[in-house]
């Protein structure tokens, strides 16, 4: 898995003990954890919070390992921080990289199977309107106009 490596793989099976029983499901073991994003409403208008407090070894292990993915090349969760860092800055991006890292890992020990890379253009292949529609709009506004012609023989 991008940005695990032997080091952080001990501190998650020493922090958690590598049994997944005792979370019944992939977001309580994040929120055990610390990375799930604060949810304080009031009124219907969401406030700014932080993370959850957490397991501090485990959560800084998760943030070394969300850092090093979000520095691999062409993987799910470089495209997945690249999204959100235009969005939402970096360091929320980090936390939900975290999130994502966390959720992968409780599923591959709870079902026993090894982690399946998606690769880093997977939500293009997921959508590919919504990338065409993100492709024009920044072009037209860098002041260009776009004309869209299917290549012949393609998809």
């Amino acid at each position: 898995m991008p940005g695990i490596n032997q080091a952080v793989a001990e501190v998650i099976i020493a922090e958690t003990d590598g049994d997944m029983t005792r979370f019944a499901s992939a977001g309580h073991l994040a929120s055990w954890a610390g990375v799930c994003p604060g949810h304080d409403e009031s009124a219907g208008r969401t406030k700014n919070t932080k993370v959850r407090p957490g397991n501090p070894y485990l959560k800084g292990a998760l943030g070394l390992a969300a850092f090093g993915a979000a520095r691999t090349k062409d993987t799910y969760l470089q495209a997945h921080y690249k999204r959100l860092t235009a969005r939402r800055g970096p360091l929320k991006a980090l936390v939900a990289v975290e999130h994502s890292i966390i959720t992968a890992i409780w599923h591959m020990l709870t079902d026993n199977v090894p982690y399946r890379e998606l690769g880093g253009t997977y939500f293009v292949q997921r959508n590919p309107e919504r990338g065409t529609r993100r492709a024009i709009t920044a072009l037209n506004q860098l002041g260009y106009t776009v004309t869209l012609n299917p290549i012949e023989g393609a998809a």
